[in-house]
């Protein structure tokens, strides 16, 4: 599966430590249409660059990553 274009989803749920972005929140590094200044870059944190869109990730559409990537958030803070 290859991304949807104009999502970025896993760019805004999910915190990003070793970028400081709290969840919820888009990274720095995400542009307006939703794409990923570092995305190719060896600067792109090994927590993104390994996360590989999924139909269970990524769903039907930008509402429903964003829904279900913002569950698997908070259902992980906890630990």
């Amino acid at each position: 599966m290859n991304c949807r274009p104009g999502c970025g989803a896993c760019c805004i749920a999910p915190s990003i430590s070793t970028l400081d972005k709290p969840a919820g929140e888009p990274c720095v590094h995400l542009t307006p249409d939703y794409r990923c200044t570092l995305f190719g870059s060896s600067r792109r944190p090994s927590c993104c660059s390994g996360l590989q869109p999924s139909t269970e990730m990524c769903g039907e559409d930008r509402d429903a990553a964003l829904e279900w990537l913002a569950q698997l958030e908070a259902d992980t803070a906890a630990c």
